[in-house]
């Protein structure tokens, strides 16, 4: 596909300009970014030109270069694209309750309660999904809470999802028991919005971990959720991803992928028990 600039544009953006910007995002990131993202990226970095007062895009790539320590993120955060919603994927839920949970309350090492991952957590729905799961199934690990680390490599969205307020047309799709029981719904300047239990909040750690640079994780999880994430990476950095998870994951643990992703043919440490549901073997 060929590049056409628009020369019309505010900012100069070239060809050059969009290789070099999505050349350090892969590099730090992992993700592929294809040639239809050059409209997106102009549009939402000429964001960050006019707020640092810059003239051109090759300026930008000049700058985020000699100030990575304090552009990287920012520059992270405009690029990258968070869509969820609460249950999404509601088959990995049904199957967290109904056979991964009880399988793994039985299990010794899960005497001090859970550990749950949600690598890629975004506005925070899906770790407040699970933490929802999870304490509704408390009877069945001897009440002991789970823990749950939600990270994400983009800052905004973390600052979204620790405070758990939502636009009330979030959950307007759930069952009654389940927003009555979990969520509070916002008076006079509030109206029109939501917020989550505490008891969810308090099972939950939000942390910026970067997938592809080193985890603070000291302790191995029972369970990790890396949901639509893998599919923006190259068949390299995917095979490397899983097996840190598996490292990650004790023994028997269990990995939970997106809808349009797959372990096929870029592992052997992990068997397949539900849809893009995965259980290490090894």
């Amino acid at each position: 596909m060929a590049i056409v600039e628009n020369t019309s544009r505010e900012f100069r953006f070239t060809e050059k300009d969009f290789n070099d910007l999505r050349k350090i995002a892969n590099e730090h990131t992992g993700i592929i970014v294809s040639d239809d993202k050059y409209d997106m990226y102009y549009a939402r970095l000429a964001k960050r030109l006019r707020m640092l007062n810059l003239k051109t895009f090759s300026e930008y790539v000049a700058y985020l270069k000699a100030n990575e320590a304090t552009e990287f993120i920012p520059f992270i955060d405009s690029i990258t694209t968070n869509l969820t919603s609460f249950f999404r994927e509601k088959h990995h839920f049904e199957q967290l309750k109904s056979e991964v949970i009880p399988d793994l309350a039985r299990r010794p090492d899960a005497a001090s309660g859970l550990r749950v991952w949600s690598a890629g957590c975004s506005t925070g729905e899906e770790p407040y999904s699970i933490a929802m799961t999870m304490l509704e199934s408390l009877h069945l690990m001897n009440n002991k809470k789970p823990k749950i680390i939600a990270s994400d490599i983009d800052t905004t969205v973390l600052k979204t999802a620790s405070t758990g307020i939502y636009d009330i047309k979030r959950v307007e799709g759930l069952e009654m028991s389940i927003k009555k029981r979990w969520f509070t719904r916002g008076k006079g300047r509030n109206s029109g919005l939501v917020k989550v239990s505490s008891k969810l909040n308090e099972i939950i750690e939000f942390k910026q971990i970067n997938l592809m640079q080193s985890w603070p994780h000291k302790e191995k999880f029972h369970i990790i959720f890396c949901r639509n994430v893998v599919i923006y990476f190259d068949r390299p950095t995917k095979e490397k991803l899983f097996r840190r998870f598996a490292d990650q994951l004790v023994d028997n643990g269990y990995l939970i992928l997106g809808h349009s992703e797959s372990l096929q043919g870029l592992t052997d440490q992990f068997e397949t028990i539900g849809k893009t549901v995965y259980k290490k073997v090894k």
